[in-house]
């Protein structure tokens, strides 16, 4: 009974966090009226670490940082180059198209592992990055001359930079031994001092700093974030990777369902082909993820 319960409340956290993490799309495309992307970025992500420090010392976990080289290249790609080119691309891209281009990354962390790590992609998976990346092309729609891809080279650009910082993860398992939310938090902190000299160095407008914008700031940072990560740390360590992986189809279907509701944006034939193909890629990578981990006990 405990454990059913314990799996119950950990698939209603995973539920919240598939619609935080899917509105919070909506909410920067709203937050881009009052303040340039740079300047946005900087902003949720240097407030988002300080709540995950507060929350390190509330749970008192660990707040030495382990391997400062390694975790600071974790955290200009997974955090600073992330934020940076996503928050870029909603300038221009819609808020539901940009969600699911940058839910590709586990199909970029895929090909990564390949070329980088040198990590052996079966016949099934090239199936399921073929179906990811002929989506991204009717997207991207490059035969399209009199429209500007540039918002969704830079979400695709995004989601690679976000698989780079996993790959990093992946191969620096040694030296970034610690705490998951500990490295969370210090690898976020260096990816906010790299967004805060990005948005030093970039002309912007000027911020308006309504309470209206304030309330959005608050909500990224400490909904978005810190809740979000919490709620993040909690399904992993109650479910199974492969079913918490589930979130990651649902988040792209929040932001282009909200988007559309409360922003009016519109899906062109050949782009709504294109997220299915996508959300199919994604759902073959869940489905070979379920597959190889039932096979772990028998092979055990």
């Amino acid at each position: 009974m405990g454990q059913r319960g314990g799996s119950g409340r950990a698939l209603a956290a995973l539920i919240a966090l598939t619609l935080i993490w899917g509105y919070t799309w909506v909410i920067a495309k709203l937050a881009l009226t009052y303040a340039g992307p740079f300047q946005m970025g900087a902003l949720r992500s240097s407030t988002g670490t300080a709540f995950l420090f507060i929350a390190l010392l509330a749970t008192r976990r660990p707040l030495r940082l382990v391997a400062p080289w390694q975790t600071a290249c974790v955290g200009i790609f997974q955090t600073g180059a992330f934020i940076a080119l996503s928050t870029w691309a909603l300038v221009e891209g819609g808020a539901g198209k940009t969600a699911v281009l940058i839910f590709t990354m586990p199909i970029w962390t895929l090909l990564l592992a390949w070329l980088v790590l040198g990590e052996r992609i079966r016949g099934t998976q090239w199936l399921a990055a073929l179906t990811t990346l002929a989506g991204l092309v009717l997207i991207i729609a490059p035969w399209h001359l009199d429209a500007s891809p540039f918002s969704k080279v830079l979400a695709m650009l995004a989601a690679v930079s976000w698989a780079i910082g996993t790959i990093l993860v992946k191969r620096w398992r040694r030296q970034l031994a610690a705490d998951v939310l500990s490295l969370t938090t210090w690898q976020m902190m260096f990816g906010s001092v790299f967004l805060i000299v990005i948005a030093l160095l970039v002309p912007e407008r000027p911020t308006d700093w309504s309470p209206y914008f304030i309330g959005i700031v608050i909500f990224m940072a400490l909904v978005a974030t810190a809740l979000g990560w919490f709620l993040w740390l909690y399904v992993l360590e109650r479910l199974p990777a492969w079913q918490a992986s589930l979130s990651i189809l649902g988040i792209p279907a929040v932001a282009g369902f909200s988007s559309r509701l409360q922003l009016g944006e519109s899906v062109l034939p050949a782009e709504l082909v294109g997220m299915l193909l996508i959300g199919l890629g994604l759902v073959t990578m869940s489905l070979l993820n379920w597959r190889s981990q039932r096979r772990l006990p028998q092979d055990a």
